[in-house]
């Protein structure tokens, strides 16, 4: 886990004490955090958002492609539930706020590992409905996907290899890279991550 902010001593050693977490760098501000990235192996991204405006901190995620590269959870002192809409459909797994308890911090990290998404219970309904109306704004723009695209799509999102598919939908692996490339250029996506990204934002995949 890299954890990016400008956050206090107290703040990262409360991450190190956490059981079953380990810190594999800590970075001054978005930009390195970013530099810090690639010479890291981590499996998230923790960045304290206190002191940055909703607004940047979307233009540097889109422009970083941080939060499609790594799970990435944001907290903050206070976010408008349309703040944390744009911060997940930006790829962002979790929002919570920054003084969120250790166990509950520790239940995130590991739910977005796992390809969930967090959100405060309070938010969850107005985010939900801010999400979804986003979606079919762009829904409308996206060619629509066969139903074997949404089989092989729903098994990448479960994290299955082309050979584990061809198997369990009787095809050859060859079909199913042919499947895989058109779910890319109908999701205008450039990777299989990006691909199951775009898909939990735009509701193709249920989590």
């Amino acid at each position: 886990m890299v954890a990016a902010s400008s956050a206090s001593e107290s703040g990262l050693e409360k991450l190190r004490k956490l059981k079953g977490v380990k810190v594999t760098g800590t970075a001054l501000g978005l930009e390195s955090a970013e530099a810090q990235i690639s010479d890291t192996e981590s499996d998230v991204l923790l960045l304290d958002t206190t002191g940055e405006r909703p607004g940047d901190l979307v233009d540097f995620l889109i422009e970083s492609d941080l939060a499609s590269d790594l799970p990435t959870v944001v907290l903050a002192d206070s976010l408008p539930c349309e703040s944390s809409a744009v911060l997940l459909r930006s790829g962002v797994r979790a929002v919570l706020d920054r003084n969120v308890p250790s166990d509950q911090l520790l239940s995130a990290l590991q739910a977005v590992v796992s390809g969930l998404v967090v959100l405060p219970p309070e938010q969850i309904e107005s985010v939900t409905a801010s999400t979804r109306r986003a979606s079919r704004q762009s829904d409308e723009q996206l060619e629509p996907l066969t139903s074997r695209e949404h089989d092989v799509l729903e098994m990448l999102a479960a994290g299955l290899g082309n050979k584990e598919i061809a198997s369990r939908l009787k095809i050859s692996e060859h079909t199913v890279k042919f499947h895989v490339a058109s779910i890319l250029g109908k999701l205008g996506a450039e990777s299989r991550t990006e691909a199951v990204s775009q898909a939990f934002r735009r509701g193709l995949v249920l989590l």
